[in-house]
C-alpha cells in the first residue's frame, strides 16, 4: 500500500492544521519536529520519520539534542539542512529552560499606568491613543497603539480595541491617550469614547480598568474620578 503524504491526511490530523486548531500543546514531539523538517522520504512521511528517530532516542528530547549532524543524516530522508533544524530546535528548548520568565509590569492603578506610559508619550506633539492589555492579575500582556491623530483629537474604532483584547486573551484592559496641550480636562469626545468602550467591554465580559489622559507631569484617571 502506498504511503499517504501529510497533505493527503485528514485535515484534523495534519500537524500544522492541528496546531492552528488546538495549540502547540496538543501535538506530540514527533508532530512538532515534523513541522520543522517539513517532509520525510519517499518511504515515510515526516511524522513517521520523526517517530522513528525519537524511538532510537528512547523518546527523550535531551537524547535527541545530543545527536550530531552526522548521526541524524544516517536516517533516510534527513539531510544536513533538516539535521541542523532539529538540533537548532533542541538548543532553543535548552536555552528557554535557562531563561527566567519575563517580568510583566503591574498596571493595576492609574499611577502605575501613568508611570509606564509617560516616558513613551511625554514628547508626542499630536494625540496618540494606546491600548493596554492585561491578564487577570493586572500584568501587562502587551501595549499597542490604536490611533495617531491631530493636536486636539484622535479617531478611535472601539471594534479594534475589542478585537485586540480577544486576540490577546486579555481579561482586563485600560486605555490612555495624551493631551499635547497639557490640559487634563477630558473633552466630550473623550467622555463619549470612554462610555462606548465601557459598553463594549461589558458585552464581551472584559474588565475595563481605566482611561488615563497623560500630560507631561500629571494625569487624569476616569477610574479615580469614579467615572468607570
Amino acid at each position: 500500500m502506498d504511503k499517504l503524504n501529510i497533505n493527503q491526511w485528514a485535515e484534523e490530523d495534519r500537524p500544522r492544521e492541528k496546531l492552528m486548531r488546538l495549540g502547540t500543546q496538543a501535538l506530540t514531539d514527533a508532530e512538532l519536529l515534523a513541522i520543522l523538517v517539513g517532509s520525510g522520504s519517499t518511504k515515510e512521511d515526516a511524522v513517521s520519520l520523526m517517530k522513528r528517530i525519537l524511538a532510537d532516542c528512547n523518546n527523550n528530547l535531551n537524547t535527541l539534542g545530543k545527536m550530531t549532524i552526522r548521526d541524524l543524516c544516517q536516517y533516510n530522508g534527513v539531510g544536513e539542512a533538516k539535521a541542523i533544524t532539529i538540533l537548532a530546535a533542541c538548543e532553543l528548548g535548552k536555552r528557554r529552560q535557562m531563561e527566567k520568565p519575563e517580568e510583566r509590569p503591574d498596571l493595576g492603578t492609574a499611577t502605575l499606568i501613568y508611570n509606564h506610559m509617560h516616558p513613551l508619550m511625554q514628547d508626542f506633539d499630536v494625540e496618540e491613543f494606546w491600548l493596554l492589555l492585561m491578564n487577570q492579575n493586572y500584568r501587562l500582556i502587551k501595549k499597542t497603539r490604536i490611533a495617531h491623530g491631530g493636536i486636539s483629537e484622535v479617531s478611535v474604532d472601539v471594534r479594534i480595541i475589542i478585537r485586540e483584547a480577544v486576540l490577546a486573551n486579555a481579561t482586563i484592559i485600560a486605555v490612555c491617550h495624551n493631551h499635547p496641550s497639557g490640559s487634563l480636562r477630558p473633552s466630550q469626545a473623550d467622555n463619549d469614547l470612554t462610555a462606548a468602550i465601557a459598553k463594549a467591554c461589558g458585552v464581551m465580559r472584559i474588565k475595563f480598568l481605566d482611561h488615563v489622559i497623560v500630560t507631561d507631569g500629571a494625569y487624569y484617571s476616569y477610574h479615580e474620578q469614579g467615572r468607570i
